[in-house]
């Protein structure tokens, strides 16, 4: 691994601010300074940032809160990014568009101090995520806690029968692949293309994995989800849409897809959007489900703020042996060679040879000696015998 860039603690920048980070990353432009408030920086939302090119990121809250080992100022530190710490709210009012000057932890506005944070560099990063692996024990015991205590809430709804949508998307007997837009799901993208060439899998987006998709070079054949994310070459790709729904009413997103217009279907299920995806696939009787990106690990869930897992924990049980991470399968599936792609192959060699011979003069001469020579040995050989 390469050694992390050195970090310019003074730099004036445009800064684009936005209390949502995964929406603001859709703002930002490089060379910029990005202004969040973003308690816990997740790792998914700072590979997002890094992506930008973006030269520093104020944040009005904590980014290492010691709640649990977040990964996501790590991320941007090693990618060489200024990052200025619990900033204060004040630097969310701030324009946006404004000129900012960061000298050392202070946040400047023509000339005048607005905010005065803390410089977080790779050793402060490293100080802080050790404290919080060490408190992570009574993190763990508190989210083992939630999730007992949502299972026993929401059982029921995880194993009473579910109503599917009308859909054209065929599941029956094919693999599915539902691609999350979670942690290292192009790293795993790109480590099944040779799996994706050889089954052909339905491609289940989940909200934002259908611009994953779609950056691979592959058409989502449905979305579902509640479409808080989606960019609007995502929006019009073809793709099926499937409004996530929860049983007692809920269901954010709706307003998104009436102004867009497009026809889509419900599908009222309890859970994440990705255990939604994944009953969804299950219930349409597919053969296999890979999963990309999608959240497993306690961090994951504290990362996406959720207390516990319980709807994940539920659905896995429902869904049983089908279920595979994306990891696994390019680990496992290296593209096989078939004997039919073999005979294909040496067909092909035998008509270039083919070809050659008969296109060259000089090898049809040599050949005809060779016939020659064959045949007067077996005259003679034949007429000993006799």
């Amino acid at each position: 691994m390469s050694a992390p860039e050195t970090v310019v603690a003074t730099l004036a920048a445009t800064a684009r601010v936005g209390r949502r980070t995964k929406d603001l990353v859709k703002r930002l432009n490089s060379g910029e300074i990005a202004v969040i408030d973003h308690l816990d920086l997740d790792r998914v939302a700072a590979d997002a940032l890094v992506a930008t090119g973006i030269v520093a990121v104020v944040n009005a809250a904590a980014s290492i809160s010691g709640r649990y080992p977040n990964g996501g100022p790590k991320r941007l530190v090693d990618a060489g990014i200024l990052l200025i710490d619990q900033a204060g709210p004040a630097v969310m009012d701030l324009p946006d568009g404004a000129v900012l000057t960061i000298d050392r932890g202070r946040v400047l506005l023509a000339g005048h101090e607005i905010a005065d944070g803390e410089v977080l560099d790779a050793t402060a990063v490293a100080a802080l995520m050790e404290a919080a692996r060490d408190s992570i024990g009574s993190e763990l015991e508190q989210f083992a806690v939630n999730t007992l205590e949502y299972i026993e809430k929401e059982a029921h709804y995880v194993f009473e029968p579910i109503v599917i949508p009308p859909i054209a998307t065929n599941f029956d007997g094919r693999h599915t692949l539902v691609v999350v837009r979670g942690l290292d799901y192009q790293e795993d993208l790109r480590a099944l293309r040779a799996y994706l060439r050889e089954y052909r899998p339905v491609l289940v987006a989940v909200d934002g994995g259908a611009d994953a998709l779609l950056e691979m070079g592959h058409r989502p054949d449905l979305i579902i989800g509640d479409f808080d994310s989606l960019s609007e070459r995502a929006w019009a790709c073809g793709a099926e849409l499937v409004h996530h729904v929860h049983p007692d009413g809920r269901g954010p997103g709706r307003e998104e897809l009436i102004a867009h217009g497009l026809p889509y279907f419900e599908f009222v299920v309890e859970g994440t959007s990705e255990d939604a995806a994944m009953l969804l696939a299950y219930e349409c009787r597919t053969k296999l489900i890979v999963a990309v990106g999608t959240h497993s690990t306690m961090v994951e869930f504290l990362d996406k703020g959720r207390a516990g897992m319980s709807s994940t924990f539920l659905t896995r049980l429902r869904i049983g042996p089908i279920l595979i991470d994306a990891k696994g399968v390019s680990q496992l599936h290296e593209g096989r060679v078939r004997r039919r792609d073999l005979a294909m192959l040496f067909g092909a060699a035998l008509v270039v040879i083919l070809v050659v011979i008969l296109s060259s003069e000089s090898l049809q001469v040599v050949l005809r000696g060779v016939w020659l020579e064959i045949r007067e040995l077996w005259y003679s050989i034949t007429g000993q015998l006799s």
